[in-house]
């Protein structure tokens, strides 16, 4: 199997169809068919299953692809070793992240690690909990920041932390004296701002809901974070977030985070992960640790 057979192979499972592929290859959609064609003769196998709108990887097809995906990261880190050998220190990273940990990404972790390695640069995609994980797994980005993700055998938590769900008050909330974990029923009856349904914090709360037999009362539904941070400031009402989210407002006195008391609500937690069997180059590896030191989402709560 040649290398350009299998990265062409690869960029058509990722893309879902050899046209889409082409495009990202920059090369003409017969000669991406043409290596498909070839691959398929060499394994003696169907690596693709042609569907009206695209391709999917057969059973054959994944195994390919997961050893395509190999060869591209140990291609990678000898392309990283080979410039370490010559001083050099740059690259690309590639990172995949849901909404909530972008400022405390890029202020506390990537604006320090960028001045001290002033030769790498950053991709940054947004995504849902789902999204991460399958950019990951699939090679798309080198790294993914998730709030309580479910386990893959793909991926696996390199750094993780318990960031517990909190209820983001604004300040004057008759709640904000209390002296302990408040159930998130106490706040049935109250306006607050929720995350689309479809995101994973909605669905954690939804599963507190769900066993305490109450429902909340969305008064805001927005799945911009910035939007959450000003309905509480306004004083419009409640919010439910972890702490990384809100750090800066909680740090400067805007907002007040009261502890849940709901089990599910307390064992949240962010991860950091990678591709399981990956071997990180040197600037990655450096990146994870930085991360895992600077960022609020690992600085594990009581």
């Amino acid at each position: 199997m040649t290398d350009r057979a299998l990265r062409y192979f690869l960029a058509v499972v990722r893309a879902g169809s050899v046209r889409a592929a082409a495009e990202t290859l920059n090369v003409a959609a017969s000669a991406v068919s043409r290596q498909i064609i070839e691959l398929e003769a060499e394994v003696g196998e169907v690596l693709l299953e042609r569907l009206p709108r695209g391709v999917v990887p057969t059973e054959a097809g994944r195994m390919v692809a997961e050893h395509a995906q190999r060869q591209a990261d140990e291609a990678a880190l000898l392309d990283d070793r080979l410039k370490r050998l010559r001083g050099v220190q740059q690259g690309t990273i590639r990172l995949c992240c849901g909404a909530g940990f972008v400022i405390d990404l890029v202020d506390n972790a990537l604006a320090g690690f960028a001045e001290a390695h002033p030769g790498i640069a950053y991709q940054i995609e947004i995504g849902t909990t789902d999204g991460i994980l399958a950019a990951v797994a699939q090679g798309e980005a080198d790294l993914g920041l998730a709030y309580n993700p479910p386990a893959r055998p793909d991926v696996y938590g390199i750094v993780s932390a318990r960031q517990p769900l909190l209820a983001i008050l604004p300040k004057g909330h008759p709640l904000v004296r209390s002296s302990g974990p408040v159930p998130l029923r106490a706040f049935a009856t109250e306006p607050a701002v929720l995350l689309p349904p479809d995101h994973g914090v909605r669905q954690l709360l939804g599963r507190a809901e769900a066993d305490g037999g109450f429902r909340l009362v969305p008064r805001l539904e927005t799945s911009a974070f910035e939007l959450h941070r000003r309905f509480v400031t306004a004083g419009m009402g409640v919010a439910f977030l972890p702490r990384f989210v809100v750090a800066a407002e909680l740090q400067a006195d805007l907002l007040h985070a009261a502890p849940l008391r709901d089990p599910l609500l307390t064992e949240a937690s962010a991860h950091l992960v990678v591709r399981t069997g990956r071997r990180l180059p040197e600037g990655m590896g450096r990146l994870v640790g930085w991360l895992a030191e600077r960022m609020v989402a690992f600085r594990a709560t009581s």
